[in-house]
């Protein structure tokens, strides 16, 4: 199937109760079992079941099947916010004096949340931008993953996924990608090498800005040297599922970061346009780049589907043209972006992305405020940054608003 057939009609849509096209909310806290040795069974995890909706709930079970069939994974785990699905992707397998090969580019809350991986005795190693010849000279014997994100937010630099993954593998270490900008609706991470992928649902999966959300997909390709991973030798037995029974049954059970099943039926409703919004939300992005471009009053817009933007060839090969749905430019000031900001009319000042509404913010003084100089200007982020994520409007109206406020954020 087609992507947008896949989404209302794959093996994951199952048949619900009655006939419901969707599936039921199962908003409790405990299930109810015919006698004590089934709860029991299903407690220790001998048979098949739902017991606590910490470690299992029906509806959230239908939205972790579904992203796994779009992503192409061997399995799915969905946390309660998409922070939660990144750090619980890399504690589930790290230990004390482990290290990471990052991206500087990073989202500001991903960096903060790797500052705090020092309190456990686990490192992080930036680089620029993730290639083959950035990483190597970085890998040692202490080196356990290479994350990402595979279009940068916001600084929008793209990553060659497949000569990353090869590069990873060719060291034994398993390549972690946070795909919440491009979604498996532009690429398939897991067909190109990726080992586990990490979405904030809370964004374009979900689309209405409704639900805080996260979800790790395991493509159960890598093979966990137990010697290198001691957090997974317990799960040994389970091979190339060692890392999804871990968080199943083990680490993501014991943190608690669960998903509610309320939110994990938003996800399920507005996923199922996602392919619908990514077509419309790339095609406005891609002409709100490139009249920005032409506007007086601010300079180097940043998207990476114009002919300029130096991921460019990557874009072409990797996501088949389409830039995403998130843009940056410089206004020359912090002072003249927020006068932009504040003359917007039918653009939303908010911290999100991936919502149906176009959405703009000033990174630095918000979803960068608690990092350092030096990390901003490594993730793109200056005084006089504005970061739009573009919605579904209109696109003559998000350009004729832009123009608009920038000429009066002028005067």
């Amino acid at each position: 199937m087609n992507f947008d057939t896949k989404l209302l009609h794959g093996k994951s849509v199952k048949p619900y109760a009655d006939g419901a096209t969707l599936p039921p909310v199962s908003q409790v806290s405990a299930f109810q079992f015919e006698s004590a040795e089934k709860h029991a069974a299903v407690f220790s995890h001998k048979a098949m079941g739902y017991a606590y909706t910490r470690v299992g709930n029906p509806t959230v079970s239908a939205f972790e099947q579904r992203i796994n069939e779009l992503e192409g994974g061997g399995g799915a785990a969905a946390c309660s916010s998409g922070m939660a699905a990144v750090a619980l992707s890399l504690l589930n397998m790290l230990s004390s004096g482990d290290e990471i090969i990052a991206c500087s580019g990073l989202y500001g809350g991903t960096i903060g949340l790797f500052d705090d991986f020092k309190n456990f005795g686990i490192r992080t190693r930036f680089v620029k931008e993730l290639t083959p010849e950035t990483i190597e000279p970085l890998i040692n014997e202490k080196t356990r993953v290479i994350y990402g994100e595979v279009i940068g937010n916001p600084g929008l630099d793209v990553m060659d996924i497949q000569s990353v993954a090869e590069t990873a593998h060719a060291h034994g270490l398993p390549l972690v990608v946070d795909n919440t900008t491009a979604t498996p609706y532009l690429v398939n991470l897991i067909s190109l090498g990726a080992d586990i992928v990490v979405h904030s649902s809370s964004k374009y999966i979900n689309g209405g800005g409704n639900s805080i959300s996260g979800v790790i997909v395991d493509s159960t390709h890598f093979r966990w040297d137990e010697k290198r991973y001691p957090a997974l030798a317990p799960f040994k037995r389970y091979g190339p599922m060692a890392y999804l029974v871990r968080i199943r049954t083990d680490l993501g059970e014991n943190l608690g970061c669960c998903l509610a099943p309320a939110n994990a039926y938003m996800n399920i409703v507005g996923m199922e346009t996602m392919g619908l919004r990514m077509e419309r939300i790339c095609s406005n992005a891609q002409k709100l780049a490139e009249a920005l471009e032409k506007l007086p009053g601010i300079s180097r817009v940043c998207y990476p589907g114009l002919e300029e933007h130096p991921c460019r060839s990557i874009v072409e090969k990797q996501f088949r043209g389409r830039g995403g749905g998130i843009l940056t430019f410089r206004a020359g000031s912090k002072e003249k972006a927020f006068r932009i900001l504040d003359a917007l009319k039918c653009v939303v000042i908010a911290s999100n992305i991936g919502d149906l509404r176009t959405l703009a913010i000033h990174p630095s003084s918000t979803i960068f405020i608690h990092n350092t100089e030096e990390q901003k200007e490594a993730a793109g982020v200056f005084e006089d940054t504005v970061r739009v994520s573009v919605g579904i409007e209109n696109p003559e109206d998000l350009i004729e608003d832009f123009t608009q406020a920038v000429k009066q954020a002028d005067q």
